[in-house]
């Protein structure tokens, strides 16, 4: 599984999803979020700026990312 180093202790989702080129824009990150499209520890997750920290995992169309 592919991983994500964050330099804090957390990232928002949306910026997560365009940093890692799951999404090419935040307005898309943003779109796909709310459209209940992303997972995030296996959960669905609709809250666009949610809060991301080390040890979760987040998916997106067949993609999965684990932040380290």
């Amino acid at each position: 599984m592919p991983t994500f180093e964050i330099k804090g202790d957390t990232i928002e989702l949306i910026k997560l999803l365009k940093v890692t080129g799951l999404c090419s824009t935040g307005g898309m990150a943003k779109i796909v979020t709310a459209e209940g499209r992303v997972k995030v520890d296996n959960q669905t997750e609709l809250r666009k700026r949610c809060k991301i920290r080390k040890g979760q995992v987040v998916e997106f169309e067949g993609s999965v990312i684990e932040v380290v």
